[in-house]
């Protein structure tokens, strides 16, 4: 349920760029050479005054559940030989 949590949390930001916007103000710190650093303990303070409740391992799981099917199927793909 929690990841449901998470992904609802993000498809609000997508549909409103004003929440976005103090989403981006109030979680993440703009290092040097244009990188960002997203603080997870704010991100999920920040989803919670939304209604949305879930933790920073559930944050960790849906950020990178993603990367990992990525990196999967590059491995089937690069084993079967089929690059093209």
């Amino acid at each position: 349920m929690s990841l449901q949590q998470v992904n609802a949390f993000y498809d609000l930001l997508v549909s409103e760029p004003a929440i976005y916007d103090q989403y981006q103000n109030k979680c993440c710190n703009r290092g040097f050479f244009g990188t960002y650093h997203w603080d997870k303990g704010k991100i999920v303070r920040f989803a919670a005054t939304h209604g949305y409740n879930f933790d920073e391992s559930d944050l960790d799981q849906v950020w990178f559940q993603d990367e990992s099917n990525v990196s999967q199927n590059s491995f089937n793909v690069a084993k079967s030989g089929n690059l093209s």
